[in-house]
């Protein structure tokens, strides 16, 4: 799981948090907008669309500061998308994450001969740290936002995440920040700093776990056998982190599909 799509899931799961940092005025409603938009599919992975009752917050999160499509066209694109879709006024953000001088970090707008499309910034570096320490859905972000003090930083991030009185969420969003956190961070601090027993109890961490071992088994299976059927790959997938670790050892014998197919006959859930 990426940066960029971190931030979109706690996006999308505290909506109003972010739109209260993003927007002029808090919102009396506000949703997340699942939404096909036309001439091309849409690129979702790292973007997010919330519409309140009068307007759509477009946040698109960016750890590089280049892309294959420049950020200002793609923000022109979705702004003229969503206008003609939808009929309200649009606010576009780009968020990057990670510091760097690059200058297309200080871009904020797209400009031609004939077109000047303006959208707003935000360089987490440069934020103060106090809005985000403050609040649970913004909290995986504190550890990216301005200090003089990282180490100092990332303490109160930690001892933040340890006062959230619900379990569940205290153990979602300590996998966030311990995602995001990276950015910046040795794994090594940022395990000293945040408890690991609570992360790996968390279903979000688990998932980020079991996707990685997928992606690492599925390379190897392409590497070792030419064209395999993508139902099978499908299977793989479906395997609990415990079978994907069985499966990894398991492979080092393997040496015709037919041993793969016979395996996961043997022990699928």
């Amino acid at each position: 799981m990426s940066f960029d799509n971190v931030c979109k899931l706690l996006a999308e799961k505290y909506p109003l948090d972010f739109a209260r940092w993003l927007l002029p005025e808090e919102p009396r409603e506000i949703k997340v907008l699942k939404t096909e938009l036309s001439l091309e599919p849409i690129r979702a992975d790292f973007l997010t669309f919330l519409q309140t009752e009068n307007r759509i917050l477009h946040i698109e999160f960016q750890t590089k500061a280049t892309s294959k499509t420049p950020i200002p066209l793609r923000m022109l694109d979705y702004y003229v998308r969503l206008t003609r879709q939808y009929k309200v006024p649009v606010i576009q953000v780009v968020i990057f994450l990670q510091e760097t001088n690059e200058k297309e970090v200080f871009i904020e707008a797209y400009s031609s001969e004939t077109t000047i499309h303006r959208y707003r910034v935000i360089r987490m570096w440069e934020q103060d740290s106090a809005l985000f320490l403050n609040n649970p859905g913004l909290l995986p972000l504190a550890p990216l936002t301005h200090t003089n003090s990282p180490q100092s930083l990332l303490s109160q991030v930690s001892e933040n995440v340890a006062k959230i009185s619900d379990r569940e969420t205290k153990q979602d969003i300590a996998a966030y920040t311990e995602i995001l956190a990276g950015l910046r961070f040795e794994k090594n601090l940022i395990r000293q700093l945040l408890s690991e027993e609570i992360m790996q109890e968390s279903v979000i961490y688990q998932d980020i776990l079991q996707k990685g071992e997928q992606r690492t088994i599925i390379r190897q299976l392409n590497r070792r056998f030419i064209a395999i059927d993508s139902s099978l790959l499908d299977r793989v997938k479906m395997l609990t982190i415990e079978k994907l670790d069985d499966l990894a050892e398991a492979l080092l014998d393997f040496s015709e599909i037919s041993d793969l197919v016979t395996w996961l006959n043997l022990h699928e859930n």
